[in-house]
């Protein structure tokens, strides 16, 4: 069992979804980010998604594409997200931790190379949001060979074709975008990803766990997630929290804790 995977079944025996929480890394600073990554874990996040910056966020929304941006200002990038990434592993070895992030980087680092400093950094799964699984497997190859789990994307416009490309280079679990778009909408009607999500599963043969993201913003959608999915992610509402504090002069541990603990009290209630 992976450890994404073990993260998933601990959430599940405590009969709750997991808590999966974005954050970029290198935002608004390296050793910032840091701290935010390491407060999350305490606060309950069951993984962490270490967002690498990339120049050409074009999936994101305003909050997420603003924290990529201040991240290259600070001189981010992939290997100071590898260096984050070891660190927070060292910190908390049953952590799961995805990189997620865009093709370009891995490209231009090569697929072998880039699987292995991923592993050797601690890495349990790898998301691009832009890499076509189905067309090129030279990734998901790379991947396997080092104990990574590739993480796909699913989207309510995805057909039974596309479900079933997803699921077979899928490890770790497979993430569905609740929304068409760029992150940061709020997700306010949950009738038709509860919906989507069981027919995922359905199609799937429930073999693995289903996260569902984009648009969760507050405690409460939160909790109306978790009723349906194995796992919420947070990742717009997370960054703005530290936008937020960041732009008034404070330091936006504290808040950025508060706001974890804060959805983790919520699943755990769902």
């Amino acid at each position: 069992m992976s450890r994404l995977a073990d993260c998933f079944a601990r959430a599940k025996a405590a009969k709750r979804a997991a808590l999966v929480i974005y954050l970029t890394g290198q935002d608004p600073d390296d050793e910032t980010s840091r701290r935010l990554m390491l407060a999350a874990a305490e606060a309950g996040a069951d993984i962490i998604e270490l967002g690498v910056p990339w120049s050409d966020p074009s999936a994101d929304g305003k909050a997420i594409q603003a924290a990529i941006h201040r991240a290259i200002a600070a001189g981010g990038g992939m290997s100071k997200s590898l260096a984050a990434c070891r660190a927070l592993r060292q910190a908390h070895p049953d952590l799961g931790i995805v990189l997620f992030g865009y093709a370009n980087p891995v490209i231009v680092m090569g697929a072998e190379a880039f699987a292995k400093a991923a592993h050797d950094a601690g890495a349990d799964g790898v998301l691009c949001v832009d890499y076509p699984a189905d067309e090129d497997p030279e990734l998901t190859s790379a991947l396997t060979k080092h104990g990574l789990d590739f993480v796909p994307l699913l989207a309510p416009t995805s057909t039974p074709a596309r479900i079933d490309v997803a699921a077979r280079a899928a490890r770790g679990f497979i993430y569905y975008v609740s929304l068409t778009g760029i992150t940061g909408t709020a997700l306010s009607d949950m009738e038709e990803p509860r919906a989507r999500v069981a027919a995922i599963k359905a199609r799937t043969g429930g073999n693995l766990p289903v996260a569902v993201g984009f648009g969760i913003k507050t405690p409460g959608a939160a909790r109306a997630v978790a009723s349906f999915a194995d796992g919420v992610v947070v990742g717009s509402a997370a960054v703005e929290v530290v936008q937020t504090a960041v732009a008034a002069g404070r330091d936006p541990v504290p808040e950025l804790s508060a706001f974890v603990r804060s959805l983790r009290d919520a699943i755990t209630t769902a």
